[in-house]
């Protein structure tokens, strides 16, 4: 199993709509690497769920439903989504302040590739993240 992070703005769809919708399909993602990440994303992959601009938290975690495709709001061949679906709401949200200051978590991709918005976890961030959460 692989572990990612993908980041939303709490304002366009929050965690808390994948829940309620539960399943959604990832798109708008228009960064080659961030594609990349999309593309090797296997079904069953655990994804932390960031909420960027407010909040700045990871809040939840997701999992990976259907591997990659056509992304389907566009034409272009170049951008594929994955479906995520909710897996577990955090406990509690994990800070990037936090992250950033955690000894683990200091060189993640969020805090080291700030603008990416799906980046691979270590499995040790990712239990990381699950410890600080129960806390």
């Amino acid at each position: 199993m692989n572990y990612w992070l993908v980041k939303s703005e709490p304002f366009k769809y929050p965690f808390d709509q994948l829940q309620k919708d539960k399943s959604t399909f990832w798109d708008g993602v228009r960064n080659y690497q961030a594609r990349n990440n999309l593309k090797a994303m296997k079904k069953g992959d655990l994804v932390l769920f960031y909420h960027s601009n407010e909040g700045k938290e990871i809040v939840g975690i997701a999992k990976v439903l259907k591997e990659f495709y056509q992304d389907p709001t566009t034409d272009d061949a170049n951008w594929v989504v994955v479906d995520l679906g909710p897996h577990k709401k955090l406990k509690s949200p994990v800070t990037l302040e936090t992250i950033k200051a955690d000894k683990i978590l200091g060189s993640m991709s969020l805090v080291k590739q700030s603008r990416l918005s799906v980046t691979p976890v270590k499995k040790e961030e990712f239990d990381r993240v699950i410890e600080l959460s129960e806390k």
